[in-house]
C-alpha cells in the first residue's frame, strides 16, 4: 500500500512532517546541506536575537559620532544613518545562502521580548528570501508588578509588530505557561500568528558548588518531555485557525506518530538531531512510514488529528480526570 507522508505547515508543502528546529546544526550552509541529503522537509535556522539587532545598531550609532565631540564641523563628514548598513548582515547573508543551496522550506528565527524598532528586521528577513519567520518569545516574567494580563499583552503586542512588517507566515513558538492557554493560543492567531510552535523550552540556570556561580546549564529533551506538547496540540487542533508544530521531545517514530495523531502538522527536532546525527532524520521517517503502513493509513492527511480532543473517543482523557486516573493507577514496590 503507498502512503502519503506529505503534509502542509503556515501553507508551505512538506514532503513528511520531520523539521529541523533551530540549532547549532541549522547555522551554516554546509550543515544545512547534510540535512537536507538526509532527507529533512524543512529547516528553521538559529534565532537572530532582539539583543544582537539592538547593539549592532547601537555600536554603529557611536561610531557615526565618534569625534563630533571635537568638532561640531566633524558630523558632516559622515553619512546619515538611515543610509548606513547597519542590520544584521551575516544572518540575512546565511538566510540568502540558504535558499540557493536547498530546496526544502528555509524558516528564519527571530527570538526576542518587547515591541520596538528592531522588529522592522522581519522585512529584511523577508526580502532575503525566508519563506517564513518563527518569532521565539522568551521572556520571564519576574518582577512581582507583571501582571498575567500585561505579559499575554505583551505577546501579542509583539506579534502584531512583527506580522504588520511582513507578507510571509509568522509562527510564535510559546511558553506553555499561561493560566489560559487555549485563549492565549486563539489571541496571538487573532493577532497576525499563522502557526503556533509548542512549547518553547527554556534553558533554566544551575548553581555551580566549588564556585559559588550561577551558570547555565543545557540538557538536552527526551521523550518524556513530549507529553506537554502532546496534550495541547491535541487540545487546540480545530479549535484555532493555525498551523501547529510540536518541538521538544521527539526522538523515536512513535513519538512522532503519537504527536500526528494529536494533531501536530509537523515535528520538529533538535536534541535528537545533536545527539544522534542528521541521518537519524531517515530513521524517523521509515519508521513512521513502516507503522502507518502496518496500521492501513493511507496518508498523514488521513492520520492527522485522528486523537485529538475533538476527535478522540474520550475527550476528557486530555483534562482532569486523566490526572486522577493516573494518580490512581500508580503502583510501585512501596505503595
Amino acid at each position: 500500500m503507498s502512503v502519503d507522508l506529505s503534509t502542509a505547515y503556515l501553507g508551505l508543502a512538506l514532503k513528511h512532517p520531520i523539521v529541523a528546529s533551530a540549532s547549532p546544526l541549522t547555522g551554516s550552509v554546509d550543515s544545512l546541506k547534510r540535512l537536507q541529503a538526509a532527507g529533512v522537509a524543512a529547516v528553521v535556522l538559529p534565532s537572530l536575537f532582539e539583543e544582537q539587532i539592538e547593539h549592532e545598531e547601537m555600536a554603529a550609532h557611536n561610531l557615526m559620532l565618534s569625534g563630533t565631540e571635537l568638532s561640531p564641523e566633524a558630523a558632516g563628514f559622515f553619512p546619515e544613518m538611515q543610509n548606513h548598513v547597519t542590520g544584521p548582515d551575516r544572518y540575512l547573508k546565511l538566510i540568502g545562502d540558504a535558499k540557493q543551496a536547498l530546496s526544502v522550506p528555509v524558516i528564519a528565527s527571530l527570538n526576542g521580548y518587547t515591541p520596538g524598532g528592531w522588529t522592522s528586521i522581519a522585512r529584511q528577513i523577508q526580502d532575503a528570501g525566508a519563506d517564513a519567520i518563527e518569532l521565539n518569545v522568551y521572556f520571564l516574567a519576574a518582577s512581582v508588578d507583571d501582571s498575567s494580563a500585561a505579559v499575554e499583552q505583551r505577546y501579542v503586542d509583539l506579534v502584531e509588530s512583527v506580522t504588520r512588517h511582513v507578507s510571509i507566515p509568522v509562527a510564535v513558538k510559546v511558553a506553555p505557561f499561561f493560566s489560559a492557554m487555549a485563549n492565549m493560543a486563539q489571541r496571538l492567531t487573532k493577532s497576525g500568528a499563522s502557526g503556533l510552535v509548542l512549547f518553547n523550552r527554556f534553558l533554566q540556570p544551575d548553581i555551580v558548588l566549588e564556585e559559588l556561580e550561577v551558570s547555565p546549564h543545557l540538557v538536552l529533551s527526551t521523550s518524556d518531555e513530549l507529553r506537554l506538547a502532546l496534550r495541547w496540540i491535541a487540545i487546540l487542533r480545530g479549535r484555532v485557525d493555525a498551523s501547529l508544530a510540536a518541538t521538544g521531545g521527539a526522538h523515536t517514530p512513535e513519538d512522532v506518530l503519537k504527536l500526528l495523531l494529536a494533531g501536530a502538522d509537523c515535528v520538529m527536532l533538535a536534541s535528537s538531531l545533536l545527539t544522534q546525527g542528521a541521518d537519524h532524520v531517515g530513521t524517523l521517517v521509515r519508521g513512521v512510514l513502516a507503522w502507518m503502513a502496518a496500521h492501513d493509513y493511507r496518508s498523514v492527511a488521513q492520520m492527522k488529528g485522528s486523537l485529538s480532543q475533538q476527535s478522540c473517543p474520550d475527550p476528557a482523557a486530555f483534562e482532569r480526570a486523566n490526572y486522577m486516573k493516573a494518580l490512581k493507577s500508580y503502583t510501585s514496590e512501596f505503595v
